[in-house]
């Protein structure tokens, strides 16, 4: 058994908790052990770096400090969050490279009786973790559902990779590590040269119309390549191509009909676990077509907690699904 310090990140509570049930669904068939980090807090996400250096990178720094504290032989922290990865990179890295940073992030933790010393912590993605430590071959030699014939397109997004402090993947652009991990299940992996183009990140909350671009653009290209849905690594990845994309073909009349999950889901069925524990049927854009190619009934439709009006000054968020057309002229 593997035990590795876990750094779930907010989405893993919220959003992206599909991404949490099945990580924890898979675990145990893998070998693997997670100790989760205790009292950790957010990670900043992506904004709050470019508004204030110092409490951004002590608020980072604060988990890896706790993690050290609570290591208990284990050195390596692993994020399932792409952007909580990048950032906790980021905090290690760049508290290295410039000690007077170091100085003032921990003058900061010590106001709570932590310190945080860089480079004492190994930092790594669960991506990372699944292909170099437990193994494709390990993977492959569990699989007892292969993913036959089911096409996927496989999307990481922009941060995992971009930069890669410590070397880990294999190429910044054209990285090679999911399509080898998705083939390892026996799914079909098609060339998807978008594999690291950015979502939109927040700017379906900033700029409705740029994030709309970004997300059309991907979603039409697994499309054209007649994926059956595109796998991701990233919760921030995942909620926008799901969430936004009734939202997408609204605005620009197109009909795309793309299921979107994550990575540990596709693990967890080529493992022979149930779609429901999976955290199947909570997405936004279901992935029934999918599931039924390769033999797995899909669970019924979760019933959506009643959603509060937002105020017309509000941030835009996803609406609500209602009836209309989807690809190939289908009713919601």
């Amino acid at each position: 058994m593997s035990e590795y310090l876990l750094y779930p990140g907010c989405s893993m509570e919220s959003s992206a908790k599909a991404y949490h049930e099945s990580l924890t669904a898979i675990a145990g068939p893998l070998g693997l052990e997670f100790k989760e980090i205790e009292d950790w807090n957010c990670c900043g996400a992506t904004e709050y770096l470019s508004l204030s250096q110092t409490p951004a990178y002590a608020l980072i720094s604060r988990n890896l400090a706790l993690a050290t504290q609570q290591a208990n032989g284990s050195r390596t922290v692993v994020a399932p969050c792409s952007a909580c990865y990048l950032n906790l990179c980021k905090a290690d890295h760049y508290m290295a490279e410039d000690p007077d940073l170091a100085t003032r992030v921990n003058e900061a933790l010590s106001a709570g009786g932590l310190h945080y010393a860089p480079g004492s912590l190994e930092i790594r993605h669960l991506l990372d973790v699944l292909v170099y430590d437990i193994g494709l071959e390990t993977i492959k030699s569990k699989v007892t559902r292969p993913l036959t014939g089911l096409r996927v397109a496989p999307y990481l997004g922009c941060m995992i990779v971009r930069p890669d402090y410590n070397q880990r993947f294999s190429d910044p652009e054209y990285p090679v590590e999911l399509d080898l991990l998705l083939k390892a299940l026996g799914a079909e992996v098609i060339d998807f040269p978008l594999k690291t183009h950015c979502c939109g990140g927040h700017m379906p909350q900033i700029s409705p119309e740029t994030a709309f671009e970004l997300i059309r653009r991907l979603i039409a290209a697994a499309d054209q390549y007649k994926a059956d849905l595109m796998v991701t690594v990233c919760p921030m990845c995942q909620m926008n191509l799901d969430a936004y994309q009734n939202e997408t073909n609204r605005h620009f009349g197109t009909h795309y009909h793309m299921p979107v999950v994550f990575f540990t889901q596709l693990i967890g069925l080529a493992l022979g676990l149930e779609a429901r524990e999976l955290g199947f049927g909570t997405e936004f854009i279901r992935a029934d077509k999918a599931l039924e190619h390769i033999g797995v009934e899909p669970p019924p439709p979760e019933t959506p907690a009643p959603r509060r009006r937002k105020k017309k000054e509000g941030l835009p968020m996803p609406a609500p699904l209602v009836k209309g057309p989807r690809a190939g002229g289908e009713e919601e």
